[in-house]
């Protein structure tokens, strides 16, 4: 009995790191995403303006959208140019990504939530 909880528990550590790993890993490709494709607009960073001054910083989003609800908006946005639900509008300097997929976005979105307080 008592090796089956130890085991129990190495494995349960283990998978905490392995998921902790993983989440680390999103949040580094959702970052490396936006700093090629949005830090020319965007403050993208913890501290820092945006070079676009009617650009938000990334670590402000938060403040003015839920971060989880700009999924949709950021892949059908980014796709067709113009972001959706007034979250950039008439922001013509989006750039039109053909290839974004679900988990480009999610990527992104691990990131923005990273920026959280």
């Amino acid at each position: 009995m008592r090796i089956s909880i130890m085991a129990a528990a190495l494995v349960m550590g283990f998978l905490t790191a392995s998921t902790s790993q993983a989440q680390v890993a999103q949040v580094e490709r959702g970052r490396a995403f936006a700093e090629t494709y949005c830090a020319s607009c965007h403050a993208i960073g913890r501290s820092g303006e945006s070079p676009s001054l009617t650009a938000l910083s990334f670590r402000s989003l938060h403040l003015r959208y839920p971060v989880e609800d700009l999924a949709e908006s950021l892949i059908e946005g980014i796709m067709t140019g113009s972001l959706a639900e007034g979250i950039v509008a008439g922001h013509r300097a989006v750039p039109r990504f053909k290839d974004l997929n679900g988990s480009q976005s999610l990527d992104l979105l691990a990131y923005l939530k990273s920026l959280e307080p």
